[in-house]
């Protein structure tokens, strides 16, 4: 399988975030992508640097204020007295409809869920070259009708069109699916991670061209908390066109696969023309953020199981963080997928 991948995206190390109020290493660290990248180069897959696309496909998703934002609130931040080292927000607009303020600070608080998305010095380079990577992959599905994965990090599935979270800035997969929209006429996006794809699920909520569907540990006690709920079905248009697979902690294999079942045949009614996955691997038994209990080989039924569409496909890392068995886990996906 070919994989897309661009060295830019070492470069953003964000130093910490706030977990139940206590400082604590971020595990969104470049670590991941060389782990990743040694167990498929270990198995013979060709990596292939991802090329420059500029800002066209990113701002088909996300908003010009927020792209202005990224681009520049880490220069603006400096300048604050008193400044944290990186960009991490103290307000929030809740649910105030309020209004867009001129503040570095407010502004932070305006475009961050959360303090896991913290921008430093080389975050919006090495974010782009993320998303670049999904709209590569993307392209080369277009052009060549081949199977991709793209090697995607930061992760994006949190980012909102507006607002970053979750380790999230831009949203490489619904980036990535956008990009289809251009030779497919509908789209399907199935997300495996271990949390629910919010930023996905607003992005394309409204839509009937992009059916959405997340299979995630249940948000009544887990991030991302106030979306990812069994009855977030869609508005408008998309009515219908997502779907939500709650489950609840510690879920192992067997009722993940059946859950799984069910989100694949749905798909299948959709009819959609290609498909992106939201490959996050994070749900593994052994992953520190421990949500689900998935296996090693669960991995391997999960990426057979969705083989079985036979539909053509970019693959989007999403998360999965340090252990052991992380390239394993990512083999072994791509292993069950590829001989379905």
């Amino acid at each position: 399988m070919q994989v897309l991948f661009d060295p830019l995206q070492f470069d953003h190390e964000p130093r910490f975030f706030l977990v139940n109020g206590t400082k604590t290493e971020n595990p969104e660290v470049a670590e991941r992508a060389r782990m990743l990248l040694r167990a498929l180069q270990q198995e013979g897959h060709s990596v292939k640097n991802s090329g420059n696309h500029g800002l066209g496909p990113v701002a088909a998703v996300h908003s010009p204020d927020y792209l202005k934002f990224l681009k520049n609130i880490y220069r603006r931040w400096q300048h604050i007295d008193g400044g944290s080292e990186e960009v991490i927000p103290n307000i929030h607009p809740n649910l105030s409809p309020g209004g867009y303020p001129d503040s570095a600070v407010g502004q932070a608080g305006w475009h961050m869920a959360d303090t896991a998305c913290p921008v430093g010095p080389d975050t919006w380079k090495s974010a782009l070259a993320s998303a670049n990577t999904a709209v590569d992959a993307a392209i080369h599905l277009l052009t060549e009708g081949q199977t991709v994965y793209a090697l995607c990090r930061p992760p994006g599935h949190h980012a909102f069109s507006s607002m970053a979270g979750g380790f999230c800035y831009l949203n490489n997969t619904a980036i990535s699916a956008q990009q289809l929209r251009n030779g497919f006429e509908r789209v399907a996006v199935i997300d495996v991670d271990l949390h629910h794809g919010n930023g996905t699920q607003e992005i394309f909520y409204q839509r009937a061209d992009v059916l959405t569907v997340s299979i995630h540990a249940d948000p009544v006690r887990f991030y991302p908390f106030f979306w990812g709920y069994a009855d977030g079905h869609g508005k408008g248009l998309g009515s219908g066109r997502n779907l939500n697979f709650p489950l609840p902690r510690g879920t192992g294999d067997k009722t993940y696969l059946e859950n799984l079942a069910r989100a694949v045949e749905l798909i299948r009614l959709y009819d959609p023309q290609a498909l992106v996955v939201a490959l996050g691997l994070d749900a593994y038994e052994g992953d520190p953020l421990a949500g689900l209990r998935i296996t090693t080989t669960g991995f391997r039924r999960i990426g057979a199981t969705i083989g079985k569409l036979k539909l053509p496909c970019v693959l989007v890392q999403e998360g999965g963080y340090l252990c052991d068995a992380l390239g394993e886990n990512l083999i072994s996906f791509l292993d069950g997928f590829e001989n379905a």
